[in-house]
């Protein structure tokens, strides 16, 4: 299994549920690959917001050789599960969409959470440290329901 996550600019959600995922399906035994990509192209390259990178760390979760990207069309034929922080992001994800299997791969992460309630990651780039922590706990717990429907 694959899966990929998108945020706006693959500085800070997306990076920090990669590597949340990626420590949970190492822990675990589990076959799967994470990745994460972005919209903007602008940071495209960058390493992880300092404050991610920060965070992630305090917590055990290393994500210091992350390195932004741009989602793409080919992503589709790649992954198997989309997972985006928000709604604009789902749309963008979307809006690449060539049909409805592409479309299906696609939701917004805290639904493995809240089914159906559709709620998003809110952005900590503009916040202090603390959005950064709550953004972390938000998809630490999102991850687990992500391990144990894999599993």
């Amino acid at each position: 299994m694959k899966i990929l996550m998108v945020c706006l600019g693959n500085i800070c959600r997306s990076p920090l549920a990669e590597g949340i995922l990626k420590k949970k399906i190492k822990k675990h035994n589990i076959n799967a690959e994470v990745a994460s990509a972005g919209f903007v192209s602008f940071h495209a390259g960058q390493s992880a917001d300092q404050r991610a990178e920060m965070t992630a760390s305090q917590f055990g979760v290393d994500i210091s050789t992350h390195k932004a990207r741009v989602f793409k069309q080919g992503d589709f034929d790649i992954y198997d599960q989309i997972f985006v922080m928000d709604h604009e992001n789902l749309k963008a994800v979307h809006k690449l969409s060539r049909n409805n299997a592409d479309r299906n791969k696609a939701g917004l992460i805290l639904n493995e959470l809240f089914p159906g309630e559709n709620q998003i990651v809110p952005d900590p780039y503009y916040g202090g440290k603390q959005g950064f922590v709550d953004v972390f706990h938000l998809l630490d717990k999102a991850c687990d329901a992500i391990i144990q429907k894999i599993k």
